[in-house]
């Protein structure tokens, strides 16, 4: 996976997370929190590229390059580690497309004391670099599994013993009236679509978010927000 700035590549580095090649400017190596990072680097027994601006640019996913860049290992992902913690709260993501929201998404779910996220179907991948930026770390430190076909998923959930809660737009349960002290698995779907047929029909309940007409929906990585932290604040993690 590709890390871009001091942030992803210090997290990453404190996680034990293996970095494979590191590339530094003249100007980042030369900022204080640069040069923390390229003597923590140092002391890896890893080597540091130096490069030009010009040459970051064309590395870097991002308009204006923070001057530090590293290939490392993506951690150690899967179903069976995104359901392993008791009493598990899992945010499951299907056909969520756009990597910005998956970072978010991630990073919501880890905010609000979520146990693990699971992206289905055609989500983007949670450890490319624009949902890596999204997540601001926390894609490397909560379990996250990618690539999974919703059935598999749901079936994996069941055999847990989660309880499987789709959410709707209109029509489902108040956050409030839903028990999510039990395991439980919130499903979320597609920007615009939502959860389809198959994954309304495998969950055993529905959630909505009361709102405020005429707004209709929000952006997926609030309404994780949103329903972790009322999960949360039933478990009384606050």
């Amino acid at each position: 996976m590709l890390l871009d700035g001091v942030h992803l590549v210090s997290e990453a580095l404190a996680l034990g997370i293996r970095l494979r090649q590191v590339a530094f400017t003249a100007r980042a190596m030369a900022s204080a929190e640069g040069a923390r990072l390229a003597a923590a680097v140092a002391e890896q027994g890893l080597s540091i590229v130096d490069v030009s601006d010009s040459v970051m640019e064309a590395m870097s996913p991002v308009a204006s390059p923070a001057g530090v860049i590293a290939i490392a290992d993506r951690p150690a992902s899967s179903l069976e580690r995104a359901l392993e913690h008791p009493p598990q709260l899992v945010v499951a993501v299907v056909d969520v497309q756009e990597p910005g929201n998956v970072g978010a998404v991630v990073r919501a779910a880890e905010a609000c004391w979520a146990t693990g996220v699971v992206c289905c179907g055609t989500s983007a991948d949670p450890f490319g670099p624009k949902a890596l930026r999204g997540s601001m770390g926390s894609a490397l430190r909560l379990p996250v599994a990618s690539g999974v076909a919703a059935a598999e998923a749901f079936a994996a959930m069941r055999a847990r013993g989660l309880r499987l809660v789709a959410t709707v737009p209109t029509g489902g349960l108040r956050p409030d009236a839903l028990d999510l002290r039990q395991p439980t698995a919130l499903l979320f779907g597609a920007e615009g679509s939502g959860l389809t047929g198959d994954a309304l029909q495998a969950a055993d309940a529905a959630v909505s978010i009361p709102m405020r007409a005429p707004v209709e929906s929000l952006n997926v990585a609030v309404a994780v927000a949103l329903l972790t932290c009322e999960a949360a604040r039933q478990r009384g993690a606050f």
